[in-house]
């Protein structure tokens, strides 16, 4: 069900990465047969990345010894314990936070966020409230924080996609409405929303505020930045221009800036788009194949209702999608950007660290099997303060610079990296790697593309200059402490199939049902440089299997994760990573890793999300953590008129996505 309605059933098909360019094992040698390998299992429902496998296998047993051993770290002057006990991985219809700590709803899906917003009702719903209500399918969400007394945030979330049989009872593509088509476009895109915290109860509550709160959606209007603005290639018969946009689509990931803005990734974009297989021009064919656009009606038949959602109609709409949008919460009469400097590709979402030299470095993942990663580093540099001025500046800098494409070499020979979970004789998946330039401004450095080529087509540009191919590498996030950079590959059950790649360094498990996540150490510790270092901090899965690592942390201590998705970290550098699809048979959740000292790859779960639900967000205070809560109930045989989770109302209710917060109930720090 998530499958069908999140990316138009990607992984049923063939991956669009087709290119012949060399994989990671043609630089080290023959790529190993699989041998020694974990039965498939559930290969499809996984490999969708959120399809409920609930009641399809015993769930992992949780960690066998003291998971509460790290409480020394809380001694003394340094305070960087995980100090919580580990929640147990269970298939409960709510969200389960550890002993000790308390949760609550922020805000749910049809909540009132602009002034004048009805009360939600399920059967009742109408384009024109969700318009002014909190969006389906919450994912990414950031805090921007506001000045004045007490504790008050503006909260920004995605809503990546809609679920048309869990919004509306009977719905059927072939008989979709224009209203049920225009509530799904206003349940798309971003809400702003003022929230508040309570310090006597730590409950944070959301806010109908006229001056700041902004819902976007699919109609709302959107600027082109950056090199490939007004190119021929953006241009359509409603916009000539190639630089005014219609709306945002599904929306994933995402990150907040050192200037106080969000940047927000546009992800699955492709399955909105209808007729892609009348066209018969072999180049641009190939260009919408690349981007996985193919066949004839579009799954919610939007291009009934709107021609720019059939490709045979507007050829160029579909391009003018694929981009990092950024917008700013703090004027909420500014138009949102799409920055075609950062290319064209299924983003995850997009992070931002500043340089020791103060450019702007944003580090990116290209969500599909076998593609790649990618970073952009700025030709001007940050300037610090909240000036208008200042701002101004620095919203501009992700429109110059340079596009990079990430290819890794490993240190070990291919025969030690035979797919089994056995370390190669130094002891750790490492190796070293390069950013290959792809265009800088005007100037393309892919032969045989032009720069706005490029940028538009950055899937096909990457492909000629030889960068590794990835198992789905989703968030990417440069660490504030360390300054390393850590990449969730949430999985890849096509790896070591016939006629594809099979194990390697970087991405050592056949059959990758549970992903790993990956370290990346730039040279010298300069986010500008064009040489790294990288390690795999976590090869994921149940940690009695043989084929997991946790860092070379003793595995009986650590709680079972599978399909890393999103990342984050608290203020003393520790990784919180969130899950999409665990292939272990219990739900989804919320974990927490140190990445220095003698606990790093010791993974503890924080929290786990109701039944079919996938853990997304999160923001990980002092204080509190958010998580949102995407798609609960959306297990295979679901409908609004059958619903498997009745999360958060209870009762006979419609599960509703939201965004949940949870804090210790006396107060305390979260990891300290």
């Amino acid at each position: 069900m998530t499958c069908k309605f999140r990316c138009g059933d990607a992984c049923a098909h063939e991956a669009p990465n087709t290119s012949d360019n060399a994989y990671f094992g043609d630089v080290v040698g023959d790529v190993v047969r699989r041998r020694g390998l974990l039965k498939a299992g559930a290969v499809l429902a996984v490999a969708g990345a959120g399809a409920g496998l609930l009641g399809s296998g015993t769930a992992a047993a949780a960690p066998r010894g003291n998971t509460d051993a790290d409480l020394d770290l809380g001694a003394g002057r340094r305070k960087d314990g995980l100090n919580f006990t580990a929640v147990t991985p269970n298939t409960e219809d709510r969200v389960v936070v550890p002993d000790g700590y308390d949760q609550s709803v922020v805000i749910r899906w049809g909540d009132p966020v602009l002034p004048g917003a009805p009360a939600f009702d399920f059967d009742r719903q109408t384009a024109a409230a969700q318009a002014k209500q909190f969006g389906y399918n919450n994912d990414f969400c950031g805090l921007v924080p506001l000045g004045g007394p007490g504790d008050r945030w503006l909260m920004v979330s995605n809503h990546e996609y809609s679920t048309e049989d869990a919004m509306f009872r009977g719905w059927r593509a072939d008989s979709t409405t224009r209203e049920q088509v225009e509530i799904a476009w206003a349940a798309h895109g971003m809400s702003v929303v003022l929230v508040e915290r309570d310090r006597r109860s730590g409950r944070l509550t959301a806010k109908v505020d006229r001056r700041y709160n902004r819902r976007v959606t699919v109609t709302s209007e959107f600027r082109m930045t950056g090199p490939a603005a007004g190119s021929d290639l953006l241009k359509t018969s409603a916009d000539p221009s190639g630089t005014k946009v219609l709306g945002t689509l599904n929306n994933c990931a995402g990150g907040v800036t050192p200037w106080g803005t969000v940047l927000s990734g546009e992800e699955n974009f492709n399955q909105y788009f209808a007729n892609a297989g009348t066209v018969t021009d072999p180049v641009a064919k190939a260009r919408l194949s690349r981007y996985g656009l193919s066949g004839g009606a579009s799954g919610r038949r939007w291009e009934k209702f709107d021609k720019r959602f059939d490709v045979a109609q507007e050829p160029n709409e579909v391009n003018r999608f694929g981009w990092v949008v950024e917008i700013d919460p703090l004027d909420p009469t500014s138009t949102p950007v799409k920055h075609t400097a950062l290319g064209r590709f299924k983003h995850e979402g997009a992070n931002v660290i500043i340089a020791r030299d103060g450019r702007v470095v944003a580090y990116m993942g290209d969500d599909e099997r076998f593609d790649y990663l990618y970073k952009f580093v700025s030709d001007e540099r940050y300037k610090p303060g909240n000036s208008k001025h200042a701002r101004e500046h620095n919203k501009k800098l992700l429109d110059k610079g340079t596009l990079y494409v990430a290819k890794f070499t490993g240190d070990s020979p291919a025969a030690e990296i035979p797919g089994t979970g056995a370390l190669p004789s130094d002891g750790e998946f490492d190796g070293t790697g390069e950013w290959i330039p792809l265009a800088a401004g005007n100037r393309s450095f892919v032969p045989g593309f032009t720069a706005e080529e490029v940028y538009v087509f950055t899937r096909q540009a990457a492909d000629k200059v030889g960068p590794t191919k990835m198992d789905r590498p989703e968030d990417v996030e440069p660490n504030p402490r360390n300054r390393r950079v850590y990449a969730a590959l949430t999985n890849n059950t096509d790896r070591g199939k016939a006629g594809k790649e099979g194990a390697t360094e970087p991405n050592p498990r056949p059959n990758n049902r549970h992903g790993h996540v990956l370290e990346l150490e730039e040279r010298r510790g300069d986010n500008t440089a064009t040489a790294f270092s990288w390690k795999l901090l976590l090869v994921c899965g149940d940690p009695n299997a043989a084929d997991t690592y946790f860092g070379g942390y003793d595995k009986s201590q650590v709680s079972p994760i599978s399909c890393p998705d999103n990342v984050a970290f608290d203020s003393r550098g520790n990784l919180w990573i969130s899950t999409d699809g665990n292939a272990l048979g219990s739900n989804d959740g919320l974990f927490a890793v140190p990445v220095e000292g003698k606990y790093r790859g010791r993974v503890k779960q924080f929290l786990t999300v109701p039944r079919g639900a996938e853990t997304c967000g999160p923001v990980v205070e002092d204080d509190f953590v958010l998580v949102s809560v995407q798609h609960p109930g959306e297990i295979d045989g679901a409908s609004a008129d059958t619903p498997l989770s009745h999360w958060p109302d209870g009762g006979a209710s419609q599960p509703r996505p939201a965004v949940v917060a949870a804090w210790k109930k006396d107060k305390g720090r979260i990891c300290g």
